[in-house]
């Protein structure tokens, strides 16, 4: 089941295509990032830090430790259309992920 993403404010910003797929991608479909520790944090296609998983949400902690580089996944292809899913509202005390254009 496709998990979506929202940012502080609430907006759809990004997906994977399960609980379980390393991928990451924005609202196109087109992919972003990768989760290559297998918990909540996301490095971007270079391996730089991108965000977290917060619950539905994907925003950047304000201190995040380098964890080393996290190699090269493969390109994961194309992921398919993910719905929309709405709105989820604003969570105080975090602040947005800067997802491409």
């Amino acid at each position: 089941m496709t998990q979506h993403f929202f940012s502080n404010g609430g907006k759809w910003i990004a997906f994977r295509r399960g609980p379980d797929d390393r991928y990451l991608f924005d609202v196109r479909g087109k992919w972003i990032g990768w989760f290559p520790w297998g918990d909540e944090d996301a490095v971007d296609t270079t391996g730089k830090y991108l965000g977290s998983v917060f619950g539905n949400r994907f925003l950047r902690k304000t201190s995040a430790p380098y964890r080393g580089y996290p190699g090269y996944p493969g390109y994961p292809g194309y992921p398919g259309y993910p719905g929309y899913p709405g709105y989820a509202g604003y969570v105080p005390g975090t602040v947005e992920v800067r997802l491409g254009s």
